[in-house]
């Protein structure tokens, strides 16, 4: 069936609510070293989008259409707790969770001896506004990542991925790199992996099982964020391409696939493009871990469950 209107997704933004850079064998290896982490896409043309009746139309997610994109490096895994902070110790950066002062949580995660101000979000009362959240205490001041250091950043916006990214000479994909990515050379398929969920039984990716948002049974093995290389790798080698966390990309939104300047545009905000869905995805809300699947979220938003990877040109 098409889904014309679809329901919001696991995602927040925070617009919602408002608180006051001839060949030698040492340029060879040092351009290795450049990429270290990264997998060489050859490019070419593939189908993007979806005509599936689980897709949601209103998302812009078809009808499908013939692209192309240059080969490109992209980050076999998103960018880890411990990639960002040695960006953070280099350059003194302050993420935009910072500058506000607050980020949003899902509830479940919320200390409850956490001093905050706690303020839930209309139409996603799973999220409240932390303060004192954001990259480094992902669930307000009494936590840290310490202990997570290997599982993928989050907190982080737009504007902060961007400016990781210039600081470690790549880019954001582009929606079209981001999904030919994702597909790992398949054609047309549900998840990176193919078109059933579970194949033989067993879980590739971070999402929410149970009764969203009450009970998660964390069947994956995972109740949060799992680390950033979990789960087997798509063909092309590249970790949890579905779930886990929201992943920017360059792109800004829009649902009209054929060019126009129709863009989303939130309380005048302009919203970038997200892919992937999360660990808070579930098939009876919000089954936007599919390869097609798409949201959008203001350059300024951050959550619990956004984060991204990096491209670099060949």
């Amino acid at each position: 069936m098409e889904h014309e209107k679809p329901k919001s997704c696991c995602q927040v933004s925070r617009a919602a609510i408002d608180l006051n850079k001839q060949t030698s064998n040492q340029q060879v290896e040092e351009k290795e070293q450049k990429h270290t982490g990264m997998v060489l896409l050859e490019g070419g043309s593939y189908l993007m989008g979806t005509n599936d009746e689980d897709g949601f139309k209103a998302d812009g997610e078809g009808p499908v259409q013939e692209v192309s994109v240059a080969p490109f490096y992209l980050d076999i895994h998103t960018v880890t707790n411990r990639q960002f902070k040695a960006f953070i110790n280099d350059t003194g950066y302050q993420t935009e969770a910072e500058q506000y002062g607050w980020s949003f949580v899902f509830y479940q995660f919320i200390d409850k001896n956490t001093n905050a101000n706690l303020q839930q979000v209309p139409g996603t009362p799973w999220w409240f506004a932390v303060e004192g959240a954001y990259w480094y205490q992902p669930f307000g001041k009494d936590s840290n990542v310490e202990d997570r250091m290997d599982h993928p950043v989050i907190h982080v916006s737009w504007n902060d991925a961007h400016a990781y990214c210039k600081w470690a000479g790549k880019r954001l994909p582009t929606e079209k790199e981001w999904e030919y990515a994702a597909r790992g050379g398949l054609v047309q398929k549900r998840y990176p992996w193919g078109d059933e969920l579970h194949p033989n039984g067993e879980h590739h990716c971070n999402i929410w099982q149970g009764n969203f948002p009450q009970n998660n049974t964390k069947e994956d093995g995972y109740t949060g964020t799992a680390p950033a290389q979990s789960f087997p790798a798509n063909n092309y080698g590249l970790y949890n391409m579905a779930g886990n966390v929201w992943e920017w990309c360059a792109d800004t939104f829009t649902t009209d696939r054929t060019g126009q300047l129709d863009r989303d545009y939130v309380n005048g905000n302009v919203s970038k493009v997200m892919r992937g869905g999360s660990y808070l995805c579930h098939h009876s809300y919000c089954n936007r871990y599919r390869v097609a699947a798409r949201s959008s979220n203001t350059a300024d938003s951050s959550s619990g469950n956004i984060g991204f990877r990096c491209v670099k040109d060949r």
